[in-house]
């Protein structure tokens, strides 16, 4: 009974000094100093409006080579796959039945020189022995007509002589514009040209180069509706440029411009084509490649351009933490569907002066209390501050615990 009694003050002063201890851990978790963040100050500026989208390469002029004539094809005298010149021989059709042809028109139509020759020594005749009555009106009528006749068929000889000439310069098929050249479609040997006009080749100009791509129907009314309320500055169809991104992610050392808006929508994708003239004196483009292409559409008004550490998204979508005037953290949902270099363009949801946290994110919380210091590109936006090092564990900051100095 005596034990019991001894023990019980000196359990009483064990659970005192544990109460003690916890209210001194307490007080001091509410003295630490509140988390330092790297922030940047919200300020409006333009930015150029661009879009990502994707689009392919066609050639700016595409010619189709064809047989004009009928004909065996003899040979291909051009090497496929090259560039070739406006007028050059590409391919050579048996020339020997148009040249018998050309021959005889001629004859033929010096068979019609020797008769409106003859008709016309006959109505001279004619007319000279008129005034002396004697020929009949009949006979001078006549040889009238026939001097006539004669001349029209002259006319009509000289016509298929040159249309015999003209399709034996057909047998020489030549290019119709600068370009490359492509694979012959039908060997040597062939009888082309008989019932249509039988597809030898095709030549492509590639430089310039056109890129087709489209933009939705509903962006581009966003625009619009944006350029009327003075968000933004839509470009001149003959002053917007392109650039575009090879597939390897390396970017053309050529911007081209837009030539081309099609003032209709497409039934079947709600969209509206556009067409870019790019140049490709190197003839690094091919025609047929898809390519993804930032296109600038115009300017921006009073946006905010907020480097990509800062945003964040959840199921309600982006925003942003910034630290109030009352230096604690606050959330603002932002619009933010594009980026500009290695910022988000901020349309909506902030306001001038806003203290944007990019750094030190996971150190605060919404509602808590932060302390905001300038954020410098480069600061690792993961990494701890040096003026958070209170908020570390002991162990963490190298020294003791301050209830080990007391």
């Amino acid at each position: 009974m005596k034990s019991s009694l001894l023990r019980t003050p000196a359990l009483c002063l064990a659970l005192l000094a544990i109460a003690a201890c916890g209210k001194g851990k307490d007080q001091q978790q509410q003295q630490q100093p509140p988390p330092e963040v790297g922030v940047v100050k919200a300020e409006p500026t333009n930015s150029p409006l661009t879009r990502d989208l994707v689009g392919r390469l066609s050639p700016y002029r595409s010619a189709d080579v064809r047989a004009r004539v009928a004909g065996v094809l003899l040979r291909r005298v051009y090497d496929e796959g090259t560039d070739v010149k406006e007028g050059q021989v590409l391919f050579l059709i048996d020339p020997a039945p148009l040249k018998a042809a050309l021959d005889s028109s001629l004859a033929a139509l010096a068979q019609a020189q020797a008769t409106y020759a003859n008709n016309k020594v006959a109505a001279e005749r004619a007319h000279s022995l008129a005034p002396s009555g004697y020929i009949a009106k009949s006979d001078l009528d006549t040889a009238d007509a026939n001097e006539r006749t004669a001349a029209a068929s002259v006319q009509q000889a000289k016509a298929n002589v040159q249309t015999a000439r003209i399709n034996l310069g057909y047998a020489s098929v030549r290019s119709p514009i600068d370009g490359r050249a492509e694979q012959q479609q039908v060997t040597e040997g062939a009888l082309v040209g008989q019932s249509d006009a039988t597809l030898l080749t095709t030549v492509d100009q590639i430089d310039p180069l056109y890129v087709n791509f489209t933009l939705s129907a509903s962006e581009l009314e966003k625009m619009r509706a944006a350029q009327t309320s003075g968000g933004v500055t839509l470009a001149d169809p003959n002053t917007a440029v392109v650039q575009i991104v090879m597939p390897d992610g390396s970017r053309y050392g050529q911007q081209g411009t837009l030539d081309f808006s099609s003032a209709t929508v497409d039934p079947t994708t709600g969209s509206i084509n556009l067409r870019a003239k790019v140049p490709n004196p190197q003839h690094s483009l091919l025609p047929g490649l898809y390519v993804t292409i930032k296109a600038d559409l115009g300017e921006q008004h009073n946006i905010f351009l907020v480097p990509q550490p800062a945003l964040q998204r959840d199921t309600t979508g982006a925003y942003l933490m910034v630290v109030g005037e009352d230096g604690k953290v606050a959330r603002k949902n932002v619009s933010a569907d594009q980026t500009a270099g290695s910022n988000w363009v901020v349309t909506s949801g902030l306001k001038t002066g806003d203290q944007i946290i990019v750094s030190g994110l996971q150190t605060v919380k919404e509602g808590a209390p932060a302390k905001a210091q300038p954020w410098q590109p480069g600061q690792d936006p993961g990494a701890s501050q040096p003026g958070q090092a209170g908020n570390q564990p002991a162990a963490a900051q190298g020294g003791k615990a301050p209830s080990d100095k007391q």
